[in-house]
């Protein structure tokens, strides 16, 4: 899913967050102000040419309020008419990640101030009326949840055209683009593990965000298209919605296929595009969310 604004009549794509922290009954949202309009509402901006919506939204964050957050899933998009063109704004819910220092704007004047506010105040202070409809998404479902991100390998070429052993056919370049891509998504989730099947193609479409982390991928056989193991590979899937850390993991689009539906989603209906992933939003063993992205 990238920027869809090809010229005058286009969709304007931006992205934006619902960012929260605390827990029920104490729970606080972040508003932004913005003096040009001098209005209240959530941080979110418009995309950069080419940028994927998923690290759109999580630049716009930290632009707008310098603060730190882990993206959660999706809230319903806000559609309205902008100078006569369609815009388009998603959003999701974030968690804000703990740092030392205040709420602070990082870019120019377009934001002067940063508010922490409980969700009946945030509500009456919103400026725009869909707005409102974002808070009332926000607590429709857990938001203390964990990601889990399985991801389908990015293009490499032609498996006819490969003359070598197929677990080493690497990403073409189109592929190496998707995992640099990729990288700024897996970003905006923060997992904590990576999970590769062994083939070279699957591990090179982690690799950017691990140069970029530091995190081991961890190579499973029973992932791969040759030493597949359904017995195996579900066990490796129940592990990871069990564990509190976000795990990301690639494998090929079949094994995928199984693993989705599996964990119980509907997000896997229909074949996973290379390069693509489904996010599974978990809490307590259980599925709280479900999107699925392109790069």
């Amino acid at each position: 899913m990238t920027e869809e604004d090809s010229g005058p009549t286009g969709v304007i794509r931006a992205a934006g967050a619902v960012v929260w922290r605390g827990t029920e009954p104490d729970l606080k949202v972040a508003l932004v102000h913005r003096p040009r309009y001098d209005d209240w509402t959530f941080p979110k901006g418009r995309l950069k040419p080419g940028e994927h919506v998923v690290a759109g939204a999580l630049r716009e964050v930290a632009e707008e309020t310098g603060i730190t957050v882990t993206l959660g899933r999706s809230l319903p998009p806000v559609r309205y008419l902008k100078g006569g063109r369609p815009k388009r704004v998603d959003y999701w819910t974030a968690r804000a990640v703990p740092t030392d220092g205040p709420a602070a704007p990082r870019r120019g004047d377009e934001v002067d101030e940063v508010a922490w506010l409980p969700l009946e105040e945030a509500r009456r202070r919103l400026t725009h009326g869909p707005d409102a409809a974002l808070l009332r998404a926000l607590t429709a479902a857990p938001l203390a949840t964990t990601p889990l991100l399985l991801v389908r390998h990015g293009r490499a070429g032609s498996r006819q055209e490969w003359g070598g052993d197929d677990d080493e056919r690497p990403l073409d370049e189109v592929g190496r683009s998707q995992a640099a891509t990729l990288a700024g998504v897996l970003a905006a989730y923060r997992p904590a593990r990576l999970v590769s099947s062994p083939s070279r193609r699957c591990v090179q479409t982690l690799e950017p965000y691990a140069g970029e982390t530091g995190l081991r991928i961890r190579l499973r056989p029973p992932l791969s298209e040759t030493c597949y193991d359904r017995r195996k590979a579900l066990r490796l899937l129940s592990r990871a919605l069990a564990s509190p850390w976000g795990t990301a993991l690639c494998s090929h689009g079949d094994v995928l296929s199984e693993l989705i539906a599996g964990a119980g989603s509907r997000a896997g209906d229909g074949d996973l595009d290379k390069g693509a992933l489904v996010v599974l939003h978990h809490a307590g063993g259980r599925i709280a969310g479900a999107d699925r992205y392109r790069t």
